[in-house]
């Protein structure tokens, strides 16, 4: 049985064939949830835990 990942960033869960998968030149992994996620975590280099919708993601 499938268990869904949780986001890299907010940690909500990223459920089959939904959400973006990165994967790095060195070959980890990241689900993101949405693209907002992503360009939060990449592109801005926010920090989870100073924003309200992230939910205080560690």
């Amino acid at each position: 049985m499938y268990t869904p990942k949780k986001c890299s960033f907010c940690g909500r869960e990223v459920y089959l064939g939904l959400g973006i998968m990165y994967v790095k030149n060195d070959g980890s992994t990241r689900s993101y949830c949405s693209s907002k996620c992503k360009v939060n975590d990449l592109k801005l280099k926010r920090d989870p835990r100073k924003l309200k919708w992230a939910r205080g993601r560690k």
